[in-house]
């Protein structure tokens, strides 16, 4: 071989050699690793830090002022959502994300090994749903079966993307009676699509819901409401980020701090309209008082066996309209944190 081509494929092997070498997590070789089965530490150890993407529990934490209480030092990632999570994610560039119930599934389809540690939904969530079916000016949908030959926006591996799955399910159709259009459901590129008739149909959530139809309702456009849970937030983070002792305590502390936040936020509804609403995000007080009212109570199970179950309904729904496998739900879990968030909350009210 010339020693122009021996040159790279020797700093290819060497490369590849050190990847292999550090396990490709960020962690150095011959550190204790914590089997899966292997109880929570009961203690961080000095000197730990957790990158967290997570941002409006860190406005949650500094309103109630539990962000200086940590035992540990974190690093907040002003990232949310599934892929830019998951891209952090390979990058070893984060910790613990903030998401909904598709990512660790698509995360796990890609190659990509995820716990979900935290789980939290709305009660009485189908009077506070997270999304509506926003309807495009002129286009007759009332119902659900009504979605027949409708151009709807889909958002793979996204929470939004697996709703329209779950709706075409429930009217009793399939992404063939309908037409799926590709769109990323980040800022207003699903009302503008509505509005610019790119879609017919298209999943709102949050404020959007109230503006779409302030704005374009003169001109006929509406909301329906798809009559299914869409709730699930969760705290997940890569397996082997887990194998690390530290880490792994670190993250059981955080996770009962975020439970407690959540709690706080909903009972402190004023505090938080002012700090997060209107002073982080920019948002009007009106519209505060609207998401709030929006979101309602929250639930924090202790038992997940219900949790996994539902979860293992839209996996299956994924799996059957993406050609994907269809995985277990359960393995997606780490019951070691089944009831930390949920005795959080029981000890702060005792």
């Amino acid at each position: 071989m010339p020693v122009s081509l021996l040159r790279p494929a020797l700093a290819v092997l060497l490369f590849a050699c050190l990847t292999a070498c550090a396990g490709g997590d960020g962690r150095d070789a011959g550190e204790p690793v914590l089997a899966a089965n292997a109880a929570l530490p009961a203690s961080v150890p000095k000197g730990t830090k957790l990158i967290i993407g997570d941002p409006p529990t860190k406005v949650a934490l500094e309103l109630s002022g539990e962000i200086d209480t940590f035992s540990f030092d974190i690093e907040w990632a002003n990232i949310s959502g599934g892929p830019l999570t998951s891209e952090a994610f390979r990058a070893d560039a984060l910790d613990v994300g903030a998401v909904a119930d598709i990512p660790p599934i698509h995360a796990t389809w890609t190659g990509l090994p995820v716990k979900i540690v935290a789980a939290k939904f709305r009660k009485d969530p189908l009077d506070h749903p997270t999304y509506e079916l926003g309807i495009a000016p002129g286009v007759a949908v009332k119902t659900l079966a009504d979605l027949r030959g409708k151009k709807i926006a889909y958002s793979p591996g996204q929470a939004q993307g697996a709703l329209v799955l779950r709706v075409l399910t429930r009217a009793g159709l399939t992404k063939d009676d309908v037409t799926l259009v590709e769109l990323p459901s980040t800022a207003d590129v699903y009302p503008n699509a509505l509005a610019s008739k790119q879609v017919d149909v298209a999943p709102i959530g949050g404020v959007n819901i109230k503006r779409y139809v302030t704005k374009f309702g003169r001109d006929g456009a509406t909301t329906v409401r798809h009559g299914l849970r869409d709730d699930p937030a969760h705290l997940y983070v890569r397996t082997v980020t887990l194998q690390d002792p530290a880490k792994a305590a670190a993250i059981r502390e955080f996770v009962a701090a975020w439970a407690r936040a959540s709690q706080w936020v909903y009972d402190h509804p004023k505090e938080w309209i002012e700090g997060y609403y209107v002073k982080d995000q920019g948002l009007s007080a009106e519209d505060g008082q609207y998401l709030v009212d929006l979101a309602g109570e929250p639930e924090i199970p202790a038992d997940w066996a219900p949790v996994i179950a539902r979860h293992q309904e839209t996996i299956d729904i994924l799996a059957k309209e993406t050609g994907n496998e269809a995985l277990k739900a359960g393995d997606l879990y780490d019951l070691r944190y089944q009831a930390v968030a949920a005795d959080a909350i029981k000890e702060g009210t005792s």
